[in-house]
C-alpha cells in the first residue's frame, strides 16, 4: 500500500489524547465504496465493520447509530432505544454542518459536537470493531472498552 498517502486524521488524534489503543486501516489506494467493499479489501469479517449513522428524531434531535456495514439501521428499534417516538436519517446535505464529516468519511468520533450514540449491540460479540477514521480511506479498529475512553455510547439491538 502506498505509504505515502496515509496520514493521521483527527480521529486517531483523538484516540492518542485519551490514550485509546486503536490500529488504523488505509483503503485509499483502492476503489472501495461501499462499508462491505472497505471489509472486503481490508480482509476484514463485515459484521466487525460498523457505518456511522446520523438520524434526527421527531423532536429534533440528533442522534448517531453504528451499524454493520452489512445491515441497516431499523428506525423503529433505533427510535425505541434512545426513547424517540421516531428518528429518520438526516439528508446528505445536512450531514457536513452538523458533525463536520462527510458522507464517507463519518466517524462517531471528533464531530463538531457530542451527541448521543447508540452502537449495535452485535459489536460486544467482538474484541475490536472498525469503523471510519474520519476520512474517505481509513477505518479505525478498537475495542468498546477503549472507544468509551474517546465518547459515551450505549449498546442496543438497532440493527435490521
Amino acid at each position: 500500500m502506498g505509504k505515502q498517502k496515509q496520514e493521521k486524521t483527527n480521529v486517531m488524534r483523538l484516540l492518542e489524547q485519551k490514550k485509546a489503543a486503536y490500529t488504523p486501516h488505509y483503503y485509499g489506494d483502492t476503489d472501495a465504496v461501499s462499508g462491505a467493499e472497505v471489509a472486503r479489501v481490508l480482509g476484514q469479517d463485515p459484521d466487525r465493520v460498523f457505518k456511522t449513522l446520523v438520524t434526527v428524531a421527531a423532536s429534533g434531535e440528533h442522534y448517531v447509530f453504528l451499524v454493520p456495514v452489512e445491515r441497516e439501521l431499523e428506525l423503529k428499534k433505533a427510535a425505541k432505544a434512545v426513547g424517540e417516538k421516531s428518528v429518520a436519517m438526516i439528508k446528505a446535505k445536512e450531514l457536513l454542518p452538523l458533525t463536520g464529516y462527510i458522507h464517507g468519511g463519518c466517524s462517531p468520533i471528533g464531530m463538531k459536537k457530542p451527541f448521543r450514540t447508540v452502537v449495535d449491540e452485535s459489536a460486544a460479540g467482538f474484541d475490536t470493531i472498525l469503523f471510519s477514521a474520519g476520512k474517505i480511506g481509513y477505518q479505525v479498529e478498537t475495542s468498546l472498552t477503549e472507544l468509551a475512553k474517546v465518547i459515551s455510547f450505549e449498546l442496543a439491538d438497532i440493527g435490521a
